[in-house]
């Protein structure tokens, strides 16, 4: 994944996203869940701006220590705040400026945090029945499997031991009845397991499902804020570092 800030460089021109471009019916597309969260990135970029498809250079800088490793058009960008839904810069801060974003964000990172814990717990609650019964069955189906093998053994031993005259013809025959039964367990053997294991995936999926129903809008909701409040400081001069005021 990209990181921001990136641009395309071509033919002397930085194609990048703003806030207004996203305000467009083409912008609109970009703010899809499967496309958000690379909001910054090159591929958001191409997609709006089809005719840089196979086309440019990717550029990518996340130093920002000084203005001058970015093209100007994109530092006016930044300190004029319109590109706060793209992404945060926190080194353009000053240290006042820095303090204040933390006292902001830290409360609405904690938020989060609460709703991660609740949505793994709801997770694991819901996939740690079924991956118990998993193992159950699993463990019933390898115990099974290693009985009918030990049975096959032994039948190979009785075959193969009082035939030491003609061992290399019984021997043969008795492996082959061997591999026959072992096969044959092992067949068994996927047959109670397979389900079980499918109706486990069923059930993790289920599990991990419900994880992303809570924790994504959470983790959407602390993004908002992150940005947000990040960017009401980082438009004031006051709070930016010297060389980026």
């Amino acid at each position: 994944m990209c990181e921001f800030v990136s641009w395309v460089e071509y033919e002397g021109n930085n194609y990048f996203l703003t806030d207004s471009e996203l305000q467009t019916k083409e912008g609109e597309k970009l703010l899809r869940p499967e496309v958000i969260d690379d909001l910054c990135g090159h591929g958001a970029i191409r997609s709006y701006y089809p005719e840089l498809i196979g086309k440019g250079s990717n550029l990518e800088c996340v130093d920002f220590s000084t203005p001058l490793n970015f093209p100007k058009e994109i530092v006016k960008m930044i300190k004029q705040g319109k590109m706060s839904r793209i992404g945060i810069c926190i080194d353009i801060l000053n240290k006042i400026g820095k303090k204040k974003y933390k006292e902001i964000e830290a409360p609405a990172w904690n938020k989060y945090k609460e709703i991660h814990a609740l949505a793994l717990k709801k997770y694991k609650e819901i996939e740690a029945p079924a991956l118990k019964k998993y193992e159950e069955i699993e463990a019933l189906a390898l115990k099974k499997y290693k009985e009918i093998q030990a049975l096959a053994l032994k039948k190979y031993e009785e075959i193969e031991a009082p035939a030491l005259k003609k061992y290399k013809e019984i021997q043969a025959l008795a492996l082959k009845k061997y591999k026959e039964i072992q096969a044959l367990a092992l067949k068994k053997y996927k047959e109670i397991e397979a389900p079980a294991w499918n109706k486990y995936k069923e059930i993790q999926a289920l599990a991990l499902k419900k994880y992303e129903e809570i924790e994504a809008p959470a983790l959407k909701k602390y993004k908002e804020i992150q940005r947000k409040e990040f960017w009401k400081i980082a438009t004031q001069k006051k709070y930016r570092k010297d060389n980026w005021k």
